[in-house]
């Protein structure tokens, strides 16, 4: 059973950074995905992930602002916000998978503004 708990949500000023992690507890051995959503009121939208042994891919509302990285002996996956906007207001959820199944964790909310 894997288990992933966030930490490192909270309040930001709009230009300001927030590192989130994602601690992963449990075996993760053959991980093909990693990856970092929010969700505003609305849809859950993905936007870093790593997978495979590719090069991290962002969407455009984030590219150039947030770097998603991980740390294999440490399990732990981060997500590095800067120049954060007031749009990046959402609660974050990390997710793995792989051929144990995937996983999210609970959630971290991150609140932009002045």
């Amino acid at each position: 059973q894997v288990q992933l708990v966030e930490s490192g949500g909270g309040l930001v000023q709009p230009g300001g950074s927030l590192r989130l992690s994602c601690v992963a507890s449990g075996s993760i051995v053959g991980t093909n995905f990693m990856g970092w959503y929010r969700q505003a009121p609305g849809a859950r939208e993905l936007v870093a992930a790593i997978t495979g042994g590719s090069r991290p891919n962002y969407s455009d509302s984030v590219k150039g602002r947030f770097a998603i990285s991980r740390d294999n002996a440490k399990n732990t996956m981060y997500l590095q916000m800067n120049s954060s906007k007031p749009e990046d207001t959402a609660v974050y959820y990390c997710s793995i998978a792989g051929s144990f199944g995937s996983y999210w964790g609970q959630g971290t909310q991150v609140t932009v503004s002045s």
